[in-house]
């Protein structure tokens, strides 16, 4: 890129820029980018070429008049913008697109390992075991404990659930029981827990299972991040924490961490409950003839 004029920030800030040199061929090509920035921000020179139905050297000639010393640089210019693109990673193929982008000169499973690492490091710096401990404490009082998260934050929920009832705490996971959500929710009451699970935004649907625990006056928990701390009525207790940042692994390796973390500290503080209920169910699991591949 010409070190003699500021970096454009998107694709139309160079056509505007440089309108005055593309060809019918830059057209095209310009064309061929735009519908798909995702893919154009994958593909090398000669394939979006392809695409365009212009001559292979086209994408090379196309970044050089738009300042750029070859297609590798334009190429790198479009990732940049892919991995800062902000409304983009609401797109799930925009997030998987930036994380390849990431992993290709690192490799894929180092690429997502750093990010994990990256992200836990994260956590242990924002995250104290005073929060902690106040999620725990919540647990430990009240009478029934209902977990709730939506897409991928189900599958947490159902361990967050199962873990909680084999600690001896009586748990509902509410994403299991969409079908009988209304029933679930009708038993809720002043002594229970809703522990809510909300990364990027709040969905509606959250949002009005935590308006009725707040209308049942149940204590309401909740693990986001800063897109997901929009919710209201506003949780008595939450824990804000990222998952990495726009272009990262994104994964539920860190409020699975939180969840473990405050499931963990729940058993140092509720005088043996938790331990004898999962030796209990240890001692039923193997006396009950049960598959030993159930469990």
């Amino acid at each position: 890129m010409d070190k003699q004029e500021p970096m454009p920030q998107a694709l139309g800030d160079l056509i505007s820029r440089y309108s005055t040199r593309l060809t019918e061929a830059d057209t095209r090509l310009l064309d061929v980018l735009i519908q798909d920035p995702i893919r154009a921000a994958m593909e090398n020179g000669k394939d979006v070429s392809f695409r365009a139905g212009v001559h292979p050297a086209s994408a090379v000639r196309l970044a050089r008049r738009l300042g750029f010393k070859g297609y590798p640089e334009f190429r790198s210019f479009l990732q940049a913008n892919l991995l800062e693109g902000g409304n983009d990673f609401e797109s799930p193929a925009a997030r998987m697109a930036a994380r390849l982008v990431r992993a290709e000169e690192g490799g894929l499973l180092a690429s997502v390992l750093d990010s994990e690492i990256a992200a836990l490091q994260q956590a242990r710096n924002s995250v104290s075991d005073a929060d902690i401990r106040a999620f725990s404490e919540s647990l430990r009082d009240c009478r029934r404990v209902f977990v709730f998260g939506r897409g991928h934050f189900a599958a947490l929920s159902s361990l967050i659930a199962l873990r909680l009832n084999r600690s001896g705490y009586d748990s509902v996971d509410l994403a299991s029981q969409m079908h009988q959500l209304a029933e679930a929710l009708a038993t809720l009451t002043s002594e229970d827990v809703v522990w809510l699970l909300a990364f990027r935004r709040a969905p509606p649907l959250l949002q009005e299972v935590c308006a009725i625990a707040t209308k049942c006056g149940a204590k309401i928990l909740a693990i986001t991040d800063v897109g997901g701390t929009r919710i209201d009525p506003v949780p008595d207790h939450q824990i804000l924490v990222s998952r990495g940042e726009p272009g990262e692994s994104q994964s539920l390796v860190v409020p699975m961490t939180i969840a473990n973390a405050v499931i963990l500290d729940l058993a140092a503080i509720d005088h043996g409950r938790s331990l004898r209920s999962l030796q209990q169910f240890k001692a039923f699991r193997a006396g009950s003839g049960l598959s030993a591949n159930l469990c």
